[in-house]
């Protein structure tokens, strides 16, 4: 009977309860980054798709679905403030681990994402689109319709190029999910890190050329990070004289 109790102490003992708000925080934000992707996800497959290419194109459709894109947008961006508050309360969590790679993971992984909202593009398109768009849509000066059109083709160039900060997400989520093996998550929630990690590093390297390994890398995503979100609610909530799982 004291061998289970002190088993089910070992959470309580590696995360220090001074850290449980955080904790909680940090399951928050990882349950609402999948709540906002899913959103994301279902109103891409029921409403009507922005096009591939063309600026002009994208500025029309833009200016038909105005409120429609804008949603859209930020469904895809806001999850990023989310995920790296996720990461930043898994540094208490794995820091007894080892501190070193934990900081690591986490700050790559945190910074990265919080980097997808300092340079606000998507898979889909960008916010300042929706601006170029507006401008487009109100003038008939042919030259000023030329010059937005190229703005515009600039910032779908960007979305189909690989980003360092793309690629970092993933980096960071490799580096906490190796320290993951070494306790308090369940290994199952380690390899499936690094296995996500591993593919999302391919599948942001070699985006324009491997669309079904990025989807694929996503759903695994959504995967992963609810179930680190599950362990950082259970690190949070339980309690003194045991974890309830």
């Amino acid at each position: 009977m004291s061998q289970l109790k002190q088993n089910r102490l070992t959470d309580v003992e590696i995360a220090d309860s001074g850290w449980k708000s955080l904790y909680k925080v940090g399951s928050l934000s990882a349950w609402l980054f999948i709540v906002l992707l899913v959103a994301a996800i279902v109103l891409a497959i029921a409403t009507p798709s922005p096009p591939t290419a063309g600026g002009a194109a994208t500025l029309e459709y833009i200016a038909a679905h105005r409120t429609l894109y804008i949603i859209h947008q930020q469904l895809w961006l806001v999850p990023g403030m989310f995920a790296a508050l996720m990461y930043l309360a898994l540094f208490p969590a794995l820091k007894r681990l080892n501190k070193s790679y934990a900081i690591l993971g986490a700050v790559i992984g945190g910074v990265a994402w919080a980097l997808t909202l300092a340079m606000p593009t998507t898979s889909t398109g960008a916010p300042a689109l929706v601006y170029l768009s507006d401008h487009y849509a109100a003038t008939g000066d042919p030259a000023q319709r030329a010059m937005f059109v190229a703005a515009a083709e600039g910032l779908i160039a960007l979305n189909r190029t690989p980003t360092a900060v793309g690629i970092l997400t993933t980096v960071g989520m490799l580096i906490v999910s190796f320290v993951m093996l070494k306790g308090v998550f369940p290994k199952w929630i380690a390899y499936l890190g690094i296995a996500t990690g591993a593919l999302g590093i391919a599948s942001e390297t070699l985006r324009p050329v491997i669309e079904g390994g990025y989807g694929i890398y996503g759903l695994l995503l959504l995967v992963w990070t609810g179930a680190v979100g599950w362990q950082l609610f259970r690190l949070g909530f339980c309690r003194e004289n045991g974890v309830r799982s």
